[in-house]
């Protein structure tokens, strides 16, 4: 009876890789559809939004009627600066906390660094009315800073950078300060460079964020000059404008492709990147 249960029992264990792969496989196509939608309805004639014919003619017209009907170039660009303008703050404002809170000893230190571990908890909505009221009284509300100044300081940065730094070997520390190495010489020429794959993980976290954001830069900005892609595609989109549904996959397929074609493009490095953090 031994013999016999086995073989049966090597069969059900070679089968459970082949339900999870065939549940991967089932799992990634339903995130697909949307896209593979998309794709379809914005390469092909409205007349074919719901008719999935090999067929059917394909055309690049769509792009083009977009782009006439809504500022897409200007808002990318919006969105380009916006996205330059938070990263290199947070990159100098994490890199700081971090360093401080991983190198230093000072007087409340824990209780700062749990301070920002607190932000972590906190969801952004809940923070628009006060962040609101502090962009008006500076006078920046319709601003590209206006969009991004809530958003320079990230808990979430400083806490992973510092675990990051806390790996870095006294050794190196004190070989640095032997040669001369002053606090910010040595972030400059110890941590930063072996912090490098945690550095463009979250640099990659942040841009994909903020790229997608939605609901601060709806409440802040007013005008063509300052929307990024996401409220003018919002607003592009509206029912009341009336747009196809060919307009809306088009334009949502500029807004989204500089993310595509840089995914492809450094899909490897973006991997090595979050393995190396340790981001899952």
């Amino acid at each position: 009876m031994r013999a016999a249960a086995l073989p049966a029992a090597r069969r059900a264990a070679g089968l459970v890789p082949s339900l999870e792969a065939l549940g991967a496989w089932l799992l990634g196509l339903v995130w697909a559809l949307p896209l593979l939608y998309s794709l379809w309805t914005a390469f092909h004639p409205a007349a074919y939004e719901t008719h999935f014919t090999l067929g059917a003619p394909v055309t690049l017209a769509n792009f083009a009627a977009a782009r006439q009907a809504a500022p897409f170039a200007r808002y990318l660009f919006n969105t380009a600066l916006l996205i330059s303008f938070i990263l290199a703050g947070q990159m100098v404002v994490s890199t700081l906390a971090a360093f401080a809170f991983a190198r230093f000893t000072f007087r409340g230190r824990t209780l700062a660094f749990y301070a920002v571990l607190l932000q972590l908890m906190i969801l952004p909505e809940a923070l628009m009315v006060e962040n609101y009221r502090t962009v008006a009284a500076l006078g920046l509300v319709d601003t590209i800073p206006a969009i991004g100044l809530p958003y320079l300081a990230s808990g979430f940065g400083i806490f992973l950078l510092r675990q990051a730094f806390l790996t870095v070997p006294r050794e190196l520390d004190d070989a640095a300060r032997v040669e001369g190495a002053g606090p910010l010489g040595l972030l400059w020429r110890v941590y930063l460079p072996v912090s490098r794959a945690t550095l463009v993980a979250y640099g990659l976290v942040s841009v994909s964020y903020h790229w997608n954001n939605l609901l601060w830069p709806l409440i802040v900005t007013n005008s063509v000059g300052t929307r990024p892609i996401t409220v003018g595609l919002l607003i592009f989109a509206s029912p009341d404008q009336g747009v196809s549904w060919a307009l809306v996959a088009a334009s949502s397929l500029m807004s989204a492709a500089p993310l595509l074609v840089g995914f492809l493009l450094f899909q490897r490095a973006f991997v090595q990147s979050f393995m190396r953090a340790g981001i899952k």
